[in-house]
């Protein structure tokens, strides 16, 4: 994964209002994160499992930060 895709993963979950990060559980808001990523860039088979366990590992971050916009 490089920088950029990270880059491109926290501006994602940074834009999104936080009542929709906040609304899903964690495996809806993995493909949801998942889907808006591939919508930006076509994603691999390869990007797309790196990403899943990047998001899996992240969801208590992510969540947090949402936490503190709402």
């Amino acid at each position: 994964m490089t920088p950029s895709m990270l880059r491109q993963l926290w501006s994602l979950v940074e834009n999104t209002q936080a009542n929709i990060l906040l609304s899903f559980d964690d495996s809806t808001l993995i493909d949801w994160l998942l889907t808006q990523l591939n919508k930006q860039k076509s994603l691999n088979h390869q990007e797309s499992d790196l990403f899943s366990t990047y998001i899996r590992t992240r969801i208590t971050l992510i969540r947090e930060l949402a936490q503190q916009r709402a």
